[in-house]
């Protein structure tokens, strides 16, 4: 998968996925080697926006040549959190991202596990 993260200019893809021989190997933070892998990022500005993909949702998220967010498909998501409207709407935004997850338009590009977590910091609650 993916983390992107805009710390105030634009999202950025901190880390390069980190995949083996596939796109679906899996490391863990458990694994013996673990520590000749993990990559730390810190920040001297607040995290605004973060968004978290699984290998199923990682190839029409990023660009993976380049190892850059796709902006586009972050855009749509992370303007409908900060809008007025989503405000105690949890579960609707919920089904809704669900039911993109699971569209036919997803599912042509991809047959993995499909996961996409999103984070806003909203300046009103403090959070």
């Amino acid at each position: 998968g993916a983390i992107v993260v805009d710390v105030g200019a634009f999202l950025t893809l901190p880390i390069a996925p980190m995949n083996g021989d596939y796109i679906n190997n899996k490391r863990f933070l458990v694994d013996e080697d673990a520590d000749d892998r993990v990559a730390i990022v810190s920040f001297d500005r607040p995290m605004l926006r973060v968004g978290v993909v699984s290998d199923g949702v990682q190839s029409i998220s990023t660009n993976l040549a380049q190892n850059t967010p796709h902006e586009p498909f972050f855009a749509r998501f992370f303007r409908t959190l900060e809008s007025d409207e989503a405000l105690g709407k949890e579960d609707e935004l919920q089904a809704s991202l669900a039911a993109f997850l699971a569209s036919d338009a997803v599912n042509a590009r991809t047959d993995d596990d499909k996961t996409l977590a999103l984070a806003i910091a909203r300046s009103d609650s403090g959070v």
